[in-house]
């Protein structure tokens, strides 16, 4: 057996790490195909390098430069429709929902290669967004779907897709904190370096779409951070800095500490000495749970609903003073953040990717 290996995006190869290094310690033969989607080599590189993984062997550079969904896809499917006719795997593993994992998906069914879909059955109910198209498709042309929990399991089987089909595994992303959190904790002069104290400081990412590349919503988003009332530290992501500097839009205050986006090691230790995380990603709601840091999710949905009925996560949309009341709550309510802070959900024990690779290799 062959297993091609998909990612495209850095929150796929963290996820994916483990799955890698799972098929790997059962010798496995795999190869690792990086579509380019975040167009920074560079910057994934280190990921690679930082994770102790092989860098990939295959690289399609598909990038920003093939702007809009359907041109971006489809030149993930040329490259890939090569790769796999010329190095044809048994299985392809995608995991998530960006393009890379559509255009993954797509391309091994045509070809008639089994198709694995990673973290299969999440749902927002939210069709305007991308992703949420992304997740749709790929799991209904997948398979093995790798559902990380029962309420992801029940949503494919609301859709319709075979029980025989549906795995519950647990998530990948609990693996990769689990195996790299110790590894991180070497790195605990990133405080230090942007002048952060230890649950003294607020996190901040925004990258999707619907929140940057909308002009309404980034100044809106802007809003938030030029009203912060707590230290922040923001990697800004290049989308993110590209739109801002497309509308003309500045963050004027002092708290917030704009910076280049950091590798992921850093980066989980920011997350684990922080007092709250204020998000668009699914995987940093995943990652707050687990490090058990209060979270804010600057979107209208989730399709990390697990989460918010923990109580973990709250979603708060992008209106700039429900935000700030929900931030003022948590730094005011002792009793509040504790229980944010404790409310832990099952996403797995970390043992997502052995038991992904027991499932392709049993059938």
């Amino acid at each position: 057996m062959k297993v091609a290996v998909v990612v495209g995006t850095r929150p796929e190869i963290i996820k994916m790490s483990p799955v890698i290094r799972a098929l790997s310690s059962r010798d496995i033969p795999y190869y690792v195909l990086h579509t380019g989607q975040h167009y920074s080599y560079n910057m994934d590189r280190l990921f690679f390098e930082e994770l102790e993984l092989p860098q990939p062997d295959y690289k399609l550079d598909v990038g920003e430069r093939f702007r809009g969904h359907g041109a971006q896809t489809g030149e993930m499917m040329k490259g890939m429709e090569e790769v796999f006719k010329k190095d044809r795997p048994d299985v392809v593993l995608v995991q998530g929902d960006t393009n890379t994992v559509l255009a993954g998906a797509i391309t091994a069914s045509k070809l008639h290669i089994k198709v694995g879909h990673v973290e299969a059955g999440l749902r927002s109910n939210d069709r305007s967004m991308p992703e949420e198209i992304n997740r749709i498709l790929a799991d209904h042309v997948s398979d093995y779907l790798f559902a990380p929990t029962q309420g992801s399991r029940e949503n494919l089987l609301k859709e319709g897709i075979p029980d025989e089909r549906i795995y519950i595994t647990g998530n990948t992303v609990v693996d990769a904190v689990y195996q790299n959190l110790e590894i991180a904790k070497k790195r605990e002069d990133v405080l230090e370096r942007y002048g952060m104290k230890e649950r003294e400081y607020a996190l901040i990412t925004a990258h999707r779409q619907e929140n940057v590349d909308d002009r309404e919503r980034l100044e809106k988003i802007v809003g938030i951070l030029n009203s912060l009332p707590i230290p922040a530290l923001f990697p800004m992501h290049p989308r993110t800095a590209n739109r801002m500097k497309e509308f003309g839009l500045s963050i004027d205050n002092p708290l917030v500490k704009v910076i280049e986006p950091i590798g992921y090691l850093e980066f989980l230790v920011l997350i684990s000495k922080a007092r709250l995380i204020l998000t668009d990603s699914g995987g940093i709601q995943e990652e707050s749970n687990i490090l058990h840091v209060p979270c804010l999710t600057l979107r209208d949905n989730t399709e990390r609903p697990e989460t918010v009925e923990a109580g973990s996560n709250i979603i708060v949309g992008v209106d700039p003073e429900k935000v700030i009341e929900n931030i003022e709550e948590i730094l005011g309510n002792k009793e509040k953040e504790i229980k944010m802070r404790s409310a832990a959900i099952a996403f797995g024990s970390g043992d997502s990717a052995k038991k992904i690779v027991e499932y392709i290799i049993g059938r």
